[in-house]
């Protein structure tokens, strides 16, 4: 930071995060961090400088739409930035005063711009004050007015509501602009889930069973990661319902197994413990530094099963040999829309057409997996998204391509009260989780 002054300030750390998200410059979970340390923000504000980030971005269409009958002429895009951020916080966090949010926002515009700005930015933000906001009532059209109401681009809420129906797709697209609950998973090699807990609680953060995951936690009152049950390894940052591909792929001790999209390890390390580490546990990923998180992550966790590999999927026959393994976990690249109430910005960078692209990518890395499986084996295929063309569109077409393969039940915990099904949906409104989709399939006798 070049001025002392602004350490420390909340405001100004959130502007300038929103402002790279604008420019596409990174991701905002990435920034985020990088921001809190750069800005020197206490601990005390991390919650209010995260709260303004997300939500300015989550509600970014809607903050526009109110804005809008405000804005005479053309406005520089930083300054958009700056009022939607000051928006938000008046509209939606009560608990600060309007007054001070106009105040911050006018001083900010000072420093990046000029007298004319910030006598602009104090106008508008003053005029809503005045005035209020308007009803989403005056949009005629259902799906301009869902997707102005939350925030998603229409051709999203045009695509999900006709796969899904209206009612279901305002359900979900509201869900994602709700803060997501922190979940973890009780290492079960190491400690008992009522262990985990007291641990947990001896360093002030409450800890709740879920009520679908025998072994995952729903964490309130503080940071997991910080704790030292994390540090360790007695649990690991992980969401619900990325806990389900583990259950699904029918685990035993001493089987041979691949995970063959595996950063950042959280499933991988989820199968290790299924396994009781005993077996052999391939864990691939193309990328090194992300290999690198899985190798950490089994080292804190303490899982000696775990064999990390850099290694490109869609070779991954190359690699290992056709029939090698028991079980295989294809948990593919997708367009990520299950989790949107994380990473916001994905509403915006998405396109319509990145969804066929994808599909090929999820074919080839299933057909790979299809080779790598010994007869009678399991091969699980999830994703984080919730689209029907990745989703089941992809399994429907990946069994029509391989008759040696037949769609089996997927098994789930008990709680979660999905019977016989062979391709599971779980939507962010479902518990509260991301959005993900299970498959689940089984070698059949080689075909001559």
């Amino acid at each position: 930071m070049k001025n002392k002054k602004l350490h420390g300030n909340v405001r100004d750390a959130a502007f300038s995060i929103l402002w790279a998200v604008e420019n596409k410059q990174a991701y905002s979970n990435l920034l985020l961090h990088q921001t809190i340390e750069s800005y020197g923000i206490s601990a005390k504000n991390r919650g209010l400088l995260t709260e303004i980030t997300y939500g300015t971005l989550q509600h970014q269409m809607t903050l526009d739409y109110y804005l809008e009958p405000y804005l005479k002429g053309k406005v520089e895009p930083w300054v958009k930035t700056l009022l939607r951020m000051s928006l938000y916080q008046i509209v939606y966090l009560d608990r600060i005063p309007s007054h001070a949010v106009v105040h911050e926002a006018v001083e900010i515009a000072k420093r990046r711009g000029h007298g004319g700005v910030a006598s602009l930015v104090n106008g508008v933000l003053r005029s809503v004050q005045r005035s209020g906001v308007r009803s989403f009532n005056a949009i005629a059209d259902p799906i301009e007015k869902i997707s102005i109401e939350t925030s998603h681009p229409a051709w999203m809420i045009k695509r999900w509501s006709e796969q899904f129906g209206l009612e279901k797709t305002r359900e979900m697209a509201l869900e994602n602009n709700k803060i997501p609950s922190q979940t973890v998973r009780v290492n079960t090699v190491r400690a008992t889930v009522e262990e985990a807990i007291e641990m947990l609680e001896s360093e002030g953060l409450e800890a709740v069973p879920s009520k679908i995951i025998p072994e995952c936690l729903v964490i309130t009152g503080g940071q997991p990661a910080r704790t030292a049950t994390f540090e360790k390894g007695f649990i690991t940052i992980q969401d619900e319902s990325s806990m389900l591909p583990s259950y699904a792929l029918q685990l035993e001790p001493g089987m041979k197994v691949l995970d063959m999209c595996a950063a950042p390890g959280g499933k991988s390390t989820h199968i290790a413990e299924k396994l009781n580490n005993k077996g052999s546990l391939y864990s691939m990923d193309l990328h090194p530094h992300k290999v690198k998180l899985i190798k950490e992550s089994a080292d804190r966790l303490g899982h000696t099963v775990i064999e990390t590999e850099v290694g490109d999927g869609k070779k991954s026959v190359e690699r290992f040999g056709k029939e090698q393994f028991d079980r295989v976990l294809v948990d593919a690249p997708c367009s990520g829309l299950g989790v949107i109430k994380r990473k916001p910005d994905i509403k915006y960078t998405k396109k319509e057409e990145d969804f066929s692209r994808l599909q090929e990518i999820q074919i080839e890395l299933l057909d790979q997996a299809a080779q790598l499986l010994k007869p009678d084996g399991i091969l699980v295929y999830s994703t984080c998204t919730v689209d029907n063309m990745e989703n089941r569109g992809t399994a429907e077409r990946f069994l029509k391509e391989h008759t040696d393969m037949e769609k089996i039940q997927v098994s789930l915990p008990e709680a979660l009260g999905i019977k016989h099904s062979g391709f599971v949906q779980v939507f962010p409104q479902d518990f509260g989780s991301d959005g993900f989709f299970i498959a689940a399939f089984r070698k059949t006798a080689a075909v001559e």
